[in-house]
């Protein structure tokens, strides 16, 4: 069990910008997958430590992933913020014009890679800079009102510019009346996208498969829950809703609660 927890994890066809990358993430994760075999197959732990040789006097490495700390976060609208990141001493990236970086970190608990070009001059000393946009969306699905989401939400997860967040709540009787299992696990393996599940006539979680009882809820998607879902987001989010008429207006009446103006939300 250590050793599977050290192992690495394989990327998704997500997280490769596709851009021909030299190395790519999949060239990073092959070599990765071969260090924790021979470290595994010695049963040597500090195998995995070893360093790889830097070169030409950048603190950037083709063949593996460097550490950086974060020196500060800029707003500049309201879904774009400047991250600058520390280099040590006065070194710099040393990036060719129109080079790229792929910078790797967690997101809701998801490993999640993603290529961004330096804003900052390519022989800025001590650190570099890096625009990032994220949207957000709030989907409130019941039954089929689940139908005019997926369209949405695969542009998005087909798109690997778009950065926006997605949460999705599906609204449904019982586990067994959950539309489209299958698409709906394949597009929550995504980085951006949280999808939670509200079943009204289930009293219980023990029954169900175990990858779903951490995002599931039983009982109705009432007010307490909606300011909770609504708080764990980034940010306000842009609301999309659809489902029968007493929904749509319960749906309403919770969000405003929530802090979410009529102006922020889409009724289908």
């Amino acid at each position: 069990d250590d050793w599977l927890a050290l192992k690495p994890q394989e990327p998704s066809p997500s997280q490769c910008c596709g851009s021909g990358c030299k190395p790519c993430i999949y060239d990073v994760y092959e070599k990765e997958l071969a260090q924790w075999e021979r470290a595994k197959a010695k049963q040597d732990k500090s195998l995995l430590m070893e360093k790889k040789k830097q070169s030409n006097n950048s603190e950037l490495n083709p063949d593996t992933f460097t550490a950086f700390s974060i020196s500060s976060v800029e707003q500049l609208t309201e879904d774009t913020y400047q991250y600058k990141f520390e280099l040590p001493g006065n070194s710099s990236l040393r990036l060719s014009l129109g080079q790229h970086i792929v910078l790797r970190g967690m997101v809701n608990g998801l490993e999640v890679q993603r290529a961004y070009t330096p804003i900052s001059p390519g022989n800025a000393e001590g650190y570099f800079e890096v625009l990032m946009k994220h949207g957000e969306l709030l989907m409130l699905a019941s039954g089929t009102g689940l139908t005019p989401m997926l369209p949405i939400l695969q542009s998005i997860t087909d798109d690997e510019e778009d950065e926006t967040f997605v949460t999705l709540v599906g609204c449904f009787r019982t586990f067994d009346k959950i539309y489209l299992k299958p698409l709906l696990q394949d597009l929550a393996r995504y980085w951006n996208i949280r999808i939670f599940y509200v079943l009204s006539q289930e009293t219980s979680l023990e029954k169900l498969p175990w990858s779903y009882q951490e995002n599931t809820y039983t009982g109705r998607l009432s007010e307490d829950l909606m300011k909770m879902i609504v708080n764990s987001c980034r940010r306000k989010p842009f609301v999309l809703i659809c489902g029968s008429s007493a929904f749509n207006d319960d749906m309403s009446r919770y969000l405003k609660a929530a802090g979410i103006e009529e102006n922020s939300c889409f009724v289908f």
